[in-house]
């Protein structure tokens, strides 16, 4: 079987798991996929946001499960946690709006939303949001380099283009870790 044909048949199911779990390089994929024909932009960027509200809403309801944990009480206590958590709480609309935004933020931060008086509905529905802009945005973002990939070196295999693309997406990933990394480095000296 193809990779054309195995991105056919799960290619949708990928992105969904890969939005789910891991996040930005997988709708950045599913849009240069459907920039190669294989998928349409809609059901790639829908499979993105439905991936994300999935995986954001697990993590929710694993923090409000994992509340009752004592170990995960006392963590909520340490200072550091325990300041974010009442910005949190006090700026709830926001936060949940822009986390998935955040590098290095997108796990960790349903699961303390979980742990706070936060309705789940208000939630649901600030997730639901958040999710459709960064599905559509992300998605957009690998439709647009798969043509700028193709305009620059033509139409290649998929898998070289796709090896770009992933290439691509490793590289602004570490620079955006890099680039915070240092940012916290500077708070603290």
């Amino acid at each position: 079987m193809s990779i054309e044909l195995l991105i056919e048949h799960y290619g949708l199911l990928a992105i969904f798991l890969g939005a789910a779990f891991e996040g930005e390089t997988a709708a950045f994929l599913g849009g240069v996929i459907s920039h190669r024909g294989l998928l349409t932009y809609w059901s790639a960027s829908l499979a993105a946001t439905a991936g994300s509200f999935a995986g954001d809403q697990f993590w929710f309801f694993a923090g409000r499960y994992a509340a009752r944990w004592g170990l995960i009480r006392r963590l909520m206590e340490r200072p550091a946690l325990a300041r974010a958590t009442r910005l949190l709480e006090r700026y709830p609309t926001g936060f949940i709006l822009a986390f998935r935004f955040l590098v290095g933020l997108r796990t960790i931060s349903p699961i303390v939303i979980g742990t706070t008086r936060i309705a789940t509905g208000k939630f649901i529905i600030l997730n639901a949001v958040a999710a459709f802009v960064w599905g559509q945005l992300f998605t957009a973002l690998g439709y647009l380099f798969g043509h700028g990939i193709q305009q620059t070196l033509g139409h290649l295999p998929l898998h070289r283009h796709l090896l770009i693309a992933a290439g691509a997406a490793a590289v602004v990933a570490g620079a955006a870790l890099a680039f915070r990394k240092m940012k916290l480095d500077a708070r603290h000296s």
